[in-house]
């Protein structure tokens, strides 16, 4: 199949000046759907915050997600990039680093926590649970912009994307790698924690979600890893020389700090003391 066929564009729609692009609205999607998800969670007993936190929050982990995402791009896959600042700010010039976005977000919600003096690590099990709508509507947007696409294969459901090779070369078909990672990160990552927060006590044991989360995107996009192109400007290096991308090597300190965290947070478990309501949960 040609990604051309599909009749997709990675913009919604232009007038004048102002284009509305299917990332952005990615963007907005997991923020608005996130947010409503999070109301949901929070009206359960032993919530670490109330709603009116909430409001403030999303501003928190909004300015964590874009600054840490294009930050941690910059550093772990364009440092170059410090060479000429000003390309810092074209957010449309490489992308975002989900793993940048994660430390940015983690910085948001512990300053928010300290700010409301709340309990930054349970914050961050109900963040969790949200996380994966994001991350599924941004991997739809990267397969709509035909972007981030996976090695040549052999497979009926390959797609034939447009300039991934030189012009002279026959383009292959290839694994679509946004879609694998939509699936993986965005749909089983939010059912293994839909499970966990309604059919477990999880989230009166803190750090337990949060670590569920980590542990298990950082299995998925390993795993996805060997499906993606590698990264172009790492080939020659190290990196490649390994035959771990990249996007592996920042996912072992990932699975190895959830794992840590789920196996441990039994032992951090105490009378919870919800923000909202008056009942205590053992």
């Amino acid at each position: 199949m040609r990604f051309a066929d599909l009749g997709l564009h990675p913009d919604v729609f232009s007038i004048g000046f102002f284009t509305l692009r299917w990332y952005s609205l990615a963007y907005i999607a997991g923020i608005l759907v996130g947010w409503w998800y999070l109301l949901k969670l929070l009206a359960q007993p032993g919530a670490p915050m109330a709603r009116r936190h909430a409001d403030d929050l999303v501003f928190y982990a909004t300015l964590g997600i874009i600054l840490g995402g294009r930050i941690g791009y910059v550093l772990f896959y364009a440092p170059d990039m410090l060479l000429h600042p000003l390309r810092v700010f074209r957010l449309w010039d490489g992308g975002m680093s989900f793993h940048g976005g994660v430390i940015g977000t983690s910085i948001g919600i512990i300053l928010f926590a300290r700010k409301h003096k709340l309990d930054w690590l349970r914050v961050h099990d109900y963040i969790a649970c949200v996380v994966p709508f994001g991350l599924f509507f941004g991997r739809l947007a990267n397969f709509v912009n035909g972007e981030l696409w996976g090695k040549p294969a052999d497979v009926p459901w390959g797609i034939v994307f447009e300039r991934t090779v030189p012009f002279d070369m026959v383009e292959p078909a290839r694994h679509p790698s946004q879609l694998y990672e939509a699936g993986l990160e965005g749909i089983v990552l939010f059912a293994i924690l839909w499970f966990a927060f309604w059919r477990t006590k999880s989230r009166y044991q803190p750090g337990k979600l949060v670590g569920l989360f980590v542990l298990f995107y950082g299995i998925a996009r390993f795993i996805v890893e060997f499906f993606r192109e590698p990264d172009a400007q790492f080939r020659g290096t190290f990196i490649e020389a390994t035959g771990i991308h990249m996007g592996q090597w920042l996912c072992v300190p990932m699975i190895a700090g959830g794992l840590y965290l789920v196996l441990t947070a039994p032992g951090r478990r105490t009378r919870v003391e919800p923000i909202a309501g008056t009942q205590s949960v053992a």
